[in-house]
């Protein structure tokens, strides 16, 4: 008996002593991973887009609202509120902000239930030519695999996109082959919504 006391004694011994060590230096333990990436740009809302608005203890406002093709849209209390070049998290301080007129600390969620407004059109010689909703974004390259990819036809030296901006309208060359090859990848542009891929 004198043994079996002496033996249970030293194993809680060893288990008290062991534990400190599991607990400072887990042994599945890993170190977190670097962002070695860079950051993701942050999806603003297009006209076409249909946000999904809710503030808590209010049923009578919430629901689906569309944002209208001048990029506004209208939210009870709130009113008429311009959502261009705006992400959701703004959007949702400023409907947070007009509702304190009516409503004590409102707690307001924005989120995008829809992405339709987000649209990029490829046209010409390829086989799916057509609009088609980007979420978020793609490249030129990413467009034309959308669209079926070229046909015979199509002359990949004189690719170009139009683009408007502000000031007018921009037409871009891209030139299918060198991208191809790897070179002059710059042409390869992020697509912005609106944007016209033609293929000649």
């Amino acid at each position: 008996m004198l043994i079996r006391v002496r033996t249970s004694l030293c194993a809680i011994t060893l288990l008290a002593c062991s534990a400190p060590l599991f607990a400072a230096n887990p042994p599945s333990a890993a170190a977190p991973a670097g962002n070695t990436g860079a950051p993701t740009e942050t999806y603003t809302v297009k006209p076409g887009d249909v946000l999904s608005v809710s503030v808590w203890k209010e049923p009578d406002l919430q629901g689906p609202v569309l944002v209208r093709p001048d990029g506004t849209f209208s939210f009870p209390l709130a009113g008429q509120i311009d959502a261009r070049g705006r992400s959701v998290l703004e959007l949702q301080q400023i409907i947070t902000d007009k509702l304190k007129k009516y409503i004590s600390d409102p707690v307001v969620t924005v989120s995008i239930s829809e992405v339709k407004g987000n649209k990029v059109y490829v046209l010409g010689q390829v086989n799916k030519p057509g609009e088609f909703i980007v979420n978020p974004r793609v490249d030129v390259m990413q467009a034309l695999s959308m669209a079926g990819g070229t046909t015979p036809y199509a002359a990949l030296g004189d690719i170009t996109i139009l683009r408007r901006t502000e000031s007018g309208q921009q037409s871009l060359p891209f030139h299918y082959a060198e991208v191809a090859r790897g070179r002059n990848l710059q042409q390869n542009i992020m697509l912005q919504a609106g944007d016209v891929v033609v293929v000649p």
